[in-house]
């Protein structure tokens, strides 16, 4: 897994390339879902506009590009190629184009829908996300109260609590051996650690 980009926040900027505007804005989307929430959301804003043209990044292999009638391969594409030749994943960015009455030819619509995605993402404060894993921490309810003050005090950042039988902390962590020893350490040996998925935290 590889380290990207991401934001935290909706981030808007228009340009003008012969009278044409396009007004892009480009927002975090961790699922397919979020990403046509944001799509559906800025075509009911800009319903009146020549073309609403969207591209989406999630994860590392999913992306999409939509001309939304603008000659095929001239909007989408660049504005994928965009966002994926920045570093960014977990995004989605929609390029509303009011006509300004001069046709463009198809490498000008490129040029214009690519740049209002790099134009924008120049104004963005961006997030980076480094792998880790997901790890599930198991300790009995005398030693709780005490490692989930640590942890929390510590850089492991805790995802989740769930008191059952055991305490189970889901837990944030970047090199495990380390934690395992950490968490020995914290519990004379009593706690198991247990290894869940891949994911993706702040650096």
């Amino acid at each position: 897994m590889a380290s990207y980009l991401t934001l935290k926040t909706i981030v808007e900027h228009e340009s003008e390339v012969r009278r044409s505007r396009f007004v892009c804005a480009i927002a975090p989307a961790s699922s397919v879902e979020e990403a046509a929430e944001f799509i559906a959301e800025r075509r009911r804003l800009h319903a009146g506009a020549s073309h609403n043209c969207t591209a989406y990044v999630i994860g590392e292999r999913l992306q999409k590009g939509d001309d939304d009638g603008e000659p095929g391969g001239t909007a989408g594409t660049p504005m994928v190629q965009a966002l994926v030749g920045r570093g960014y994943s977990d995004v989605v960015a929609v390029v509303t184009r009011y006509f300004g009455g001069i046709l463009l030819g198809a490498g000008g619509l490129v040029r214009a829908y690519g740049s209002a995605v790099t134009e924008t993402l120049d104004r963005v404060d961006p997030i980076r996300m480094v792998p880790a894993k997901l790890v599930h921490v198991f300790v009995a309810h005398d030693q709780a109260g005490r490692v989930e003050n640590d942890l929390r005090a510590s850089a492991y950042p805790v995802q989740d609590v769930v008191y059952a039988q055991q305490v189970r902390f889901s837990v944030a962590v970047e090199d495990v051996p380390r934690f395992t020893d950490w968490i020995a350490t914290l519990t004379a040996g009593r706690g198991a650690v247990e290894v869940i998925s891949d994911i993706h935290v702040p650096a």
